[in-house]
């Protein structure tokens, strides 16, 4: 198996074989979060506009996201696992649209295949790409905005890297690296808080909450694509 780690926008497009789109904070700890409260569908958009339109067509539809960290006008929540996390999802669908990680969905255009990445459900991808078995496995780390790397999503792509390949992760030593170390660590802070509220720090770093992936396929009758929910038996050390 050929792990490669790769970075950003230009990560994502030259991503191939089993790709795993990393945004720790926030945008995949926030999928798996909507997808656990009982979402019908999610659906990553990388155009803003895109996200309007479907929302106009779609009043019942909730939007989601952020643009430069920020909840932008008309979204039901922000691009917040806090404000997601008491949701009431049953039966909606849930239109995502965030300045990193939904770019880098959009962008994988040579990935044999998608799925997100984020360390609340880090050992059920681990488990994945191990049935899965794949020749090349492709870990991008999409960073701020697409543009400017970010600790927590090197770390986690490293921490994913490790497992495969049979070594122990320090998790305890990452959360504290990034809580105290990192400037990652004022990142949640200093955007404003009706955004980025700060207790997001713990729920994107709540290791292995959900036991399933999300992976991105084609959507019926639609030119965007659709995160389904793969449920995987997994084993947490």
């Amino acid at each position: 198996m050929d792990i490669r780690i790769l970075h950003l926008l230009e990560g994502a497009r030259q991503a191939q074989g089993l790709t795993v789109i990393i945004d720790v904070f926030r945008a995949f700890s926030v999928a798996c979060y909507v997808m656990a409260n009982g979402a019908r569908e999610l659906i990553p958009i990388g155009d803003i506009n895109t996200a309007y339109q479907l929302k106009q067509e779609h009043p019942d539809y909730i939007l989601i996201g952020e643009r430069s960290g920020k909840i932008q006008p008309g979204f039901d929540f922000g691009n917040s696992p806090s404000q997601i996390v008491n949701a009431d999802l049953h039966g909606k669908t849930v239109l995502h649209t965030t300045s990193a990680g939904t770019q880098g969905i959009v962008n994988a255009i040579h990935a044999d295949e998608i799925i997100t990445g984020s360390f609340v459900n880090a050992q059920a991808i681990i488990a994945y790409i191990q049935q899965q078995q794949p020749s090349e496995v492709s870990l991008v780390c999409m960073g701020w905005e697409g543009r400017e790397p970010a600790d927590e999503d090197q770390l986690f792509a490293e921490y994913v890297r490790d497992a495969l390949q049979g070594q122990r992760n320090n998790f305890v030593r990452i959360v504290q690296y990034l809580r105290e170390e990192s400037k990652t660590g004022n990142f949640l802070d200093v955007r404003g808080e009706v955004s980025a509220p700060a207790e997001d720090f713990d729920y994107c770093l709540d290791l292995d909450r959900f036991s399933f992936v999300l992976k991105a396929e084609p959507r019926e009758g639609g030119n965007t694509p659709t995160l389904r929910r793969i449920d995987i038996a997994v084993t947490v050390d």
